[in-house]
């Protein structure tokens, strides 16, 4: 999955998808698709000092640390979120230009750059 750093692709509603366009949003969009998943991207967003541990998000979703993790990857892998390790303990941000990336995507107000 791209890192998210670049646009993927038009809005929708402006332009027909390449095959491989559709494919980066599907992932995304997939990633996004599962409601544990949503729960913790709006922990990460919610996290002060625009960060949240791993350790903070166990209890709050009610799944076990391998299971957070596992999703967690999954947010990380499609560029939702970037991971640092620190210690014993990973720490999560947003990736905001990621997340642009999916709205301006499904947006058709959007103009694109």
């Amino acid at each position: 999955m791209a890192d998210g750093t670049d646009a993927c692709c038009e809005p929708l509603a402006r332009a027909l998808l390449s095959e491989s366009e559709a494919v980066e949003l599907a992932g995304v969009l997939k990633a996004l698709a599962d409601p544990v998943r949503l729960r913790l991207l709006s922990m990460v967003a919610a996290a002060g000092d625009d960060e949240a541990c791993a350790c903070d998000l166990v209890a709050p979703v009610g799944r076990s640390q391998p299971t957070v993790s596992h999703h967690m990857a999954i947010l990380v892998e499609a560029g939702l979120v970037e991971r640092a390790q620190r210690g014993k303990w990973a720490w999560y941000r947003l990736n905001p230009a990621r997340l642009e990336m999916v709205r301006a995507a499904l947006d058709p107000a959007a103009v694109s750059a």
